[in-house]
């Protein structure tokens, strides 16, 4: 005889199967053995699991004092235990046997809440037990918990027999309990109630996944004994976040009422608990809590079936002790891991806050912030207006200014060929220039070139061409508010007044540009149609290689045996038949078109060389001139409300400051916590 679990003597049982040794070594558990030797212990007398203050406290002081501080909201998850189970699974006894307090009982969901429970073994006689929900603490006493949870639930969910997922947390300090902190939910149901949502499945499934699918969470898997393990709601939950069960405990509740089989179901695993089983007694009736672990330590000494299962699978006790050490080894393993975070966190923070613009108190501080803000801008526009540079936007090919702006002339440029071409047909070659001949001719010598003839086709071609450059110049500062406006706006973007008075005077500025650019083509168009004339010695010899091909021209003209057709250059093969009907002017006619075809290479050339030019002058006003001194003027009129206006700051902006500002002071706390704990285990 030796003595066995809960200092009962008992029958030396046959060894663990090999199996569960392996699952108790892969655990790292370490089990409180009582010497052999040693008188019996009284049930009565017995702590519910030996104690661990030395290593245990702190650590769970740690992980609770960073749950109090709300470390989880800055996405930094902590080590918890989390208990799921189907409705009905015996949940709650197993929760106040541990506790050794009385939860709410009844009908349907019982928990409707997640139910934070901080348990704390202390020396002093008297229990203290509190509530803290909404930022309120309520104390309460072992008599009165149940309806202090049910009044809390009620303010927190309503008063129906809906769920929420905003979390009450009990703290119990108590002679006996383990030093434990645990998660309760809802048990699942599939079917709801009269007074439950019709989702209430899906509901309940939202709230377990989010407390169990952090890979810092254990699961402890409430399981009744008389059920099919494989077929368990609570274990196709568990499964989907935990499928090799490295972080699942099962605790099969209610053993005493089927004992059949349940060796060989625990044995079996046939649904992967990696954390291993522990099989318990349910509290019955008025049973004292101390009558409950004496009876369940008898149950399991002397029942025929349960007495088989191996003592370090049986009890409350062993429970206990299991879920101690578990919650032990998993905040020693997650620490160093929280601490990186914490760090990664809170230098981000900072970093974050430092970017901010400065709180502005004065009207100096203001107009050096607004200074450097145009300074800032100007230079961003430089660089990517003029000097052709993209560090600030180097994959927004929209940004890279110089070289789209290139593209667009280009494209003008050809625009303006292609719809340029000599508008001829083939078949009715020289025929314009006849006709204006005719109706320009007057009394005088003949063969004179007459330069009214001449300005009339020229006039014709330019008004063809005229809405081109509008059309043009329309586009490009389009463009250019869509670079200009928002470069202003990165620049400004924490400063609401400057931000809409920038935004606004740019979208001014681009608009008086885009009208001076129109004004500027109407009067090359003007001067255009008005004056023909050039310096560029291009024109004389394009003319002359032109007409080098009246001879051929005239041959053709004078003899009408000779092919009808000829080519020349610039124009392909042109048919001339036609002509031999005006042998006085035809002559005239040939010698006009060349001249004008070599001016109108000129012209074209013109309009996109003084185009170009024109750009390049305006854009560089803009940026070096016109932006400042329209920013400034705008912002010191009378409806611009004047520097003292930057002094505000932005709702956005002070929320993001303040937000920064608690996190950091937050993570800064936790950070000392951790640190004072680290120190601790170290030594």
């Amino acid at each position: 005889m030796g003595v066995g679990k809960h200092g009962v003597r008992k029958k030396s049982l046959p060894s663990t199967s090999s199996k569960e040794e392996a699952r108790e070594e892969k655990q790292g558990m370490s089990l409180v053995v009582v010497d052999e030797a040693a008188p019996p212990i009284s049930v009565h007398a017995a702590p519910i699991v030996s104690s661990y203050d030395d290593k245990v406290r702190p650590l769970l002081d740690c992980v609770d004092k960073l749950s109090h501080l709300k470390i989880m909201q800055e996405g930094i998850q902590l080590p918890t235990i989390v208990v799921i189970g189907d409705q009905s699974s015996g949940k709650s006894s197993v929760l106040e046997s541990l506790a050794r307090i009385s939860l709410p009982r009844g009908q349907g969901i019982c928990t409707r809440v997640p139910l934070i429970m901080r348990l704390q073994s202390h020396e002093k006689p008297d229990a203290e037990i509190f509530l803290e929900f909404n930022g309120k603490i309520v104390p309460t006493d072992e008599n009165s918990i149940a309806d202090a949870i049910n009044s809390a639930t009620e303010e927190v969910a309503g008063s129906g027999k809906g769920i929420s997922n905003v979390p009450l947390t009990l703290i119990v300090k108590k002679n006996g309990v383990p030093d434990l902190t645990m998660v309760d939910l809802p048990g699942i149901t599939r079917v709801p109630v009269h007074g439950q949502p019709e989702d209430i499945y899906e509901q309940i499934s939202a709230i377990m996944m989010e407390f169990i699918t952090p890979k810092e969470s254990i699961i402890l898997n409430d399981l009744s004994a008389s059920v099919d393990f494989t077929t368990c709601e609570s274990i196709r939950m568990s499964q989907k976040v935990d499928k090799s069960g490295e972080r699942t405990l099962a605790v099969v509740t209610k053993a005493d009422k089927a004992p059949e089989g349940l060796l060989e179901k625990i044995t079996a695993d046939d649904v992967n608990i990696g954390l291993g089983y522990v099989c318990v007694r349910n509290r019955i009736g008025t049973e004292s809590y101390e009558e409950a672990r004496e009876e369940e330590a008898r149950l399991f000494e002397s029942h025929k079936l349960l007495s088989r299962i191996p003592s370090s699978m049986v009890g409350i006790p062993v429970l206990a002790q299991k879920l101690v050490q578990i919650q032990a080894n998993i905040i020693s393993k997650c620490l160093p891991d929280i601490i990186n975070k914490i760090n990664s966190k809170l230098d981000a923070n900072v970093t974050d806050l430092n970017k901010l613009p400065r709180n502005m108190t004065s009207v100096a501080e203001a107009m050096a912030a607004f200074v450097h803000i145009i300074s800032l801008a100007k230079e961003s526009l430089k660089k990517i207006l003029l000097r052709g540079e993209f560090d600030e936007y180097p994959d927004d090919l929209n940004m890279h200014c110089t070289a789209r702006l290139a593209e667009m002339l280009n494209q003008y440029s050809d625009q303006l060929q292609v719809n340029c071409v000599e508008n001829n047909n083939r078949d009715n070659f020289l025929m314009e220039e006849i006709r204006v001949l005719e109706e320009t001719k007057g009394i005088g010598l003949p063969n004179f070139l007459p330069k009214p003839a001449f300005l009339t086709i020229l006039q014709r071609k330019v008004k063809l061409i005229s809405s081109m450059p509008i059309a043009f110049v329309e586009k490009l500062w389009n463009y250019m508010e869509g670079i200009v406006v928002p470069i202003l706006m990165r620049h400004s973007d924490n400063y609401p007044h400057l931000l809409s008075l920038t935004r606004r005077t740019a979208k001014n500025l681009i608009a008086r540009k885009l009208e001076q650019s129109k004004e500027w083509v109407a009067e090359t168009i003007a001067m255009e149609k008005l004056v023909d004339y050039t310096c560029n010695p291009e024109f004389v010899s394009t003319w002359n290689k032109l007409m080098d091909h009246q001879l051929a021209f005239m041959e053709i003209m004078n003899d009408p045996n000779k092919s009808s057709k000829i080519v020349l250059d610039g124009f392909g093969e042109v048919e001339v038949g036609h002509l031999r009907n005006y042998p006085v002017i035809v002559q005239q006619a040939f010698d006009m078109k060349m001249r004008m075809t070599a001016y109108w290479k000129i012209v074209l050339r013109r309009l996109v060389d003084a185009m170009a030019l024109h750009l390049l002058y305006s854009i560089n006003n803009l940026v070096n001139e016109e932006m400042e001194k329209d920013i400034v003027a705008e912002l010191m009129s009378p409806h611009g409300g004047g520097i003292e206006r930057m002094l505000e700051e932005s709702p956005a902006l002070a929320d993001k400051r303040g937000r920064l500002k608690r996190s950091i002071k937050l993570l800064k706390e936790s950070m000392d916590v951790v640190s004072d704990i680290m120190d601790k285990v170290a030594s």
